[in-house]
């Protein structure tokens, strides 16, 4: 599963790299599934109940499931969220950012940093003998702790979060995002969990619309992804989808 989170790694470094003003969403998916394709992975995406693409691209108001188009053209100040998956020898490895095109519009810092900071809360809390719900109450709170530029809340998705991962992508068990501490399944060492937040810049409730996949927020605001996979470890959590050169 390292190796697999090490390709989605790479991957989500070029396109973030790429998503500049002027480029398609379809030419992101392009360059993600060719990175996969040469490390001698395989998109975990592509084809899953029918997904047209190798990532997920999700822009703006769009939180999660945005479908890559060559008609979406990039724009500067636009907020990207990219969620990539590759299957490496039978294991997943699963990752999402969040990225400025160009300069940031006003108040997209603020909600990319507060998803991030929320996601490594929870991160800290993936070790042997903790509950799930610890996980998702550290998400939850960190998220709680952070202010947009007027000092407004920011939203947390609840019906989407993170979950289990290995020789499938999506497995036991769902990790909310909110949560109580002390209560859920205990984590034992060998686990591996996908943790997953999701913010907006106003209200937490979503829609889908009618292409079936793109979750976009109900109220219009922007929203940030930010994801990695987790192993539970004596040693405490590791990271397997960071790079190699933030590896602990």
């Amino acid at each position: 599963m390292r190796e697999a989170g090490l390709v989605v790694a790479a991957t989500l470094a070029r396109v973030a790299a790429a998503a500049v003003p002027g480029a398609t969403t379809a030419d992101l998916d392009a360059l993600a599934e060719s990175t996969i394709r040469e490390a001698g992975a395989v998109p975990s995406f592509l084809g899953y109940h029918g997904f047209p693409g190798s990532i997920c691209v999700s822009r703006n108001a769009e939180v999660v499931h945005g479908i890559p188009r060559p008609t979406t053209v990039l724009a500067d100040g636009d907020l990207l969220s990219v969620d990539c998956g590759a299957i490496l020898d039978g294991w997943h490895g699963d990752a999402a950012v969040t990225v400025s095109v160009g300069a940031p519009a006003p108040g997209d810092a603020e909600l990319s940093a507060a998803c991030r900071a929320a996601m490594w809360a929870g991160i800290a809390e993936v070790r042997p003998g903790n509950r799930l719900g610890d996980v998702s109450h550290a998400v939850e709170a960190e998220a709680r702790r952070h202010r947009g530029p007027a000092g407004e809340a920011f939203g947390i998705v609840e019906d989407y979060g993170g979950h289990g991962i290995g020789t499938e992508m999506h497995m036991e068990p769902f990790l909310p995002n909110l949560g109580r501490a002390g209560t859920g399944p205990r984590l034992r060492e060998g686990m591996v969990l996908a943790v997953e937040p999701m913010l907006t810049a106003g209200v937490a409730e979503t829609e889908e619309l009618d292409d079936e996949w793109t979750v976009v927020t109900a109220d219009g605001a922007r929203a940030a992804h930010w994801e990695h996979t987790v192993a539970v470890t004596s040693a405490g959590p590791w990271v397997l989808t960071a790079p190699e050169e933030t590896d602990s």
